[in-house]
């Protein structure tokens, strides 16, 4: 499978587990050219095709935009490709779980097996602390790389108000990690509820942390994770395709019918 097809594939797996709806996107390094991107041009997620993805260098211009519109927060990607040699696919959404955690002094914290990544940090950026209030769209080169910074080492950060950045070092981390942190927000605030106000939670502490998330990358365990979600995804867009064709050749028959009645109407189909 092309790296090109995944990136599609992916905008769906997104979507269908709710991290992004209308808006979001989901970004991989070029495996020719460290020094570029590849992103959809500027769409709803659910509807990207191949034919949809562009190629930025890493300043976030296209290669070749041919009038096509471009995600305003593609600098969020290209800034963090600049900086972080190792993260190879960006993930921005807005996932709901997750945005009460920035607008609130509540740390995200490790409590479950599969997010486990929690644990090595989940930063917040105040994008007040880099401009003016007002817009809190990251849509200049300058915000991009102050979100840059704050990401740093870790495998996401919070947005305030806004949403959050997951980075990895390829389409499947990223991907399960945006879906895992909307996971590990829920889960959170459900326990927080259940505890009361001073009861008592049970967070992974640092050794389970380093343990548990050494263990998944070693066996790879996220392989089982992504193969299912994947093969969903190509089925779906396989069905899709499927009923495209039925509903072109079904609309074919029908006008075939109409001219032939037509035809028999007037005596145009009669040979003379």
């Amino acid at each position: 499978m092309s790296l090109i097809e995944d990136l599609v594939l992916s905008y769906r797996i997104l979507a269908s587990h709710g991290v992004v709806d209308a808006y979001g996107h989901i970004s991989v390094r070029s495996d020719r050219d460290p020094n570029r991107y590849f992103i959809s041009r500027s769409l709803a997620p659910e509807l990207v095709t191949e034919d949809d993805i562009m190629e930025f260098d890493l300043d976030s211009n296209p290669i070749d935009q041919r009038g096509r519109s471009m995600y305003l927060e593609r600098y969020i990607h290209g800034e963090i490709y600049k900086v972080r040699l190792d993260v190879h696919s960006v993930v921005h959404n807005h996932s709901p779980s997750v945005i009460p955690f920035g607008v609130t002094t509540v740390p995200l914290r490790p409590l479950f097996n599969t997010a486990a990544f929690v644990g090595e940090g989940i930063p917040t950026y105040e994008i007040r602390d880099f401009q003016e209030s007002g817009d809190v769209i990251i849509k200049t080169p300058h915000l991009g790389a102050s979100l840059a910074k704050i990401v740093a080492g870790h495998p996401a950060a919070l947005m305030r108000g806004h949403g959050s950045v997951v980075v990895g070092g390829s389409i499947p981390a990223a991907v399960i990690r945006s879906i895992y942190l909307e996971l590990s927000a829920k889960l959170q605030a459900q326990a927080m509820l259940i505890a009361g106000p001073g009861g008592a939670i049970t967070y992974y502490d640092d050794a389970e942390v380093a343990a548990t998330t050494a263990r998944q990358e070693s066996a790879r365990t996220w392989e089982r994770t992504w193969e299912l979600w994947r093969s969903k995804a190509k089925a779906e867009l396989a069905a899709e395709a499927r009923l495209g064709r039925g509903e072109r050749s079904e609309n074919q028959s029908r006008i075939l019918q109409l001219w032939q009645r037509a035809a028999a109407a007037c005596g145009c189909g009669r040979r003379h």
